[in-house]
C-alpha cells in the first residue's frame, strides 16, 4: 500500500465515496477511515444500503471521521453537497432500486449518472482527483478479441455494436459510462483515473451477476478474470494516492483459465442441484491468459517498495 499524503491542507484528507452502499463502496469507506481520511459516504437516499443502514453499522472505530450523505446520482445538487470540501472522489455506480437489472436501458441510466457526477466534480474547487470504477467488460468485447496478436490491455475498448448484437448490456453500460466520463474529464480538465475491475468476488456472488454474460467465451479466450475485494480496494487507494497514476488500470488478481478453477466457480455460482459446470468448461486444457494487468501491478509494486524503504 502507498503512503498517505502528508499535506497540511485540511481538505487534502477529505474524500468522498459514492455510492458507499455496495461491497466495494463500503470497503473503500473502511479502508480510507483506517488510513486517516475523513470520508463523505454518499448513498442513494431511497436505494438499497447494502451491508449497513446507519453510521454505526458502517464504522468500526472513529465516527468523527465519517459523514453520511444522501446523494442521488440524478440530483446534481445532492452530489455537489456530498463533494463539498473533498479533494478526491471514489465513484462506484450502484443501480437504482427502481431499475436494478442490467438491460438495454441501463446504459442510459449509468451514462446520465456518470455525467452528473463528473460535472459536479468540475464545479468542486477543492477536487484534485477522481477514481472512477469501470469494468473489464469495457475492455474485452469485440469481434477480434480471440485472434488479436497481443494481450488485451488498457488501450483496448469494448465495441458498442458488438454489445448490442449479443445483448451484453453490462459491457455496454460500463463502456458508454466510462467513455462519457473520459470525454467530460478531458473537456473540463478533471484529473481522473479508472479502475477496470474483473468480476468482484463477494460472498453473495451468484449466477445472475450481469458480468457473467459471456463467461464461457471469456474463459475460452483466456480473459475471464476476477478480483478479490481487498485487492481491488487497495488498487483504488493506490491509484488515488500515487501522483504518477494516469489513464485506465485493468484490475484483477486471478485468472480463470483451467477446468479446476472453472468448476470451483461454477459450484459457487450455481445451486447444488445444478452445480455441474457448463459443457464448454469441462476440459482439461489450460487456456492461455490473454489479458494484462501489468500497468497496475507495476504501480502497486513501486508503491510497496516505497513503503518498505521508509
Amino acid at each position: 500500500m502507498p503512503m498517505a499524503s502528508s499535506s497540511n491542507d485540511g481538505n487534502s484528507r477529505n474524500v468522498c465515496v459514492m455510492d458507499a452502499s455496495g461491497h466495494l463502496g463500503s470497503a473503500l469507506v473502511h479502508f480510507l477511515l483506517h488510513r486517516g481520511y475523513t470520508v463523505h459516504a454518499a448513498l442513494q437516499p431511497h436505494g438499497h444500503r447494502g451491508e449497513f443502514q446507519s453510521a454505526e453499522e458502517l464504522l468500526p472505530c472513529d465516527s468523527e471521521k465519517l459523514r453520511i450523505f444522501d446523494a442521488d446520482p440524478f440530483d446534481y445538487h445532492s452530489i455537489t453537497n456530498a463533494l463539498k470540501g473533498c479533494c478526491g472522489l471514489f465513484y462506484c455506480f450502484e443501480p437504482p432500486s427502481d431499475h436494478s437489472t442490467y438491460d438495454e436501458f441501463m446504459a442510459e441510466i449509468e451514462v446520465r449518472a456518470a455525467h452528473n457526477v463528473l460535472e459536479a466534480c468540475a464545479q468542486t474547487d477543492t477536487m484534485e482527483k477522481v477514481v472512477f470504477t469501470s469494468s473489464v467488460t469495457a475492455v474485452v468485447w469485440n469481434e477480434g478479441r480471440s485472434t488479436a496478436s497481443s494481450d488485451l490491455d488498457e488501450k483496448n475498448w469494448t465495441d458498442i455494436d458488438f454489445c448490442k448484437k449479443f445483448k451484453l448490456w453490462h459491457a455496454l453500460s460500463k463502456t458508454l459510462a466510462e467513455k462519457s466520463a473520459w470525454a467530460l474529464a478531458m473537456d473540463r480538465d478533471i484529473n481522473m483515473v479508472t479502475i477496470n475491475g474483473g468480476l468482484l468476488m463477494t460472498p453473495d456472488l451468484n449466477i445472475t451477476n450481469p458480468y457473467l454474460k459471456g463467461a464461457a467465451e471469456m474463459y475460452e479466450d483466456g480473459i475471464f478474470v476476477t478480483a478479490d475485494l481487498r485487492f481491488i480496494t487497495n488498487a483504488h487507494i493506490c491509484v488515488f494516492e500515487d501522483v504518477s497514476s494516469y489513464g485506465r488500470y485493468i484490475c484483477f488478481n486471478h485468472v480463470i483459465n483451467c477446468s479446476h478453477d472453472a468448476d470451483k466457480l461454477a459450484q459457487m455460482l450455481l445451486p447444488s442441484s445444478d452445480s455441474s459446470p457448463p459443457q464448454s468448461w469441462e476440459k482439461t486444457r489450460v487456456y492461455q491468459q490473454r489479458i494484462s494487468n501489468r500497468k497496475l501491478n507495476n504501480l502497486m509494486e513501486l508503491e510497496n517498495d516505497k513503503v518498505l524503504s521508509n
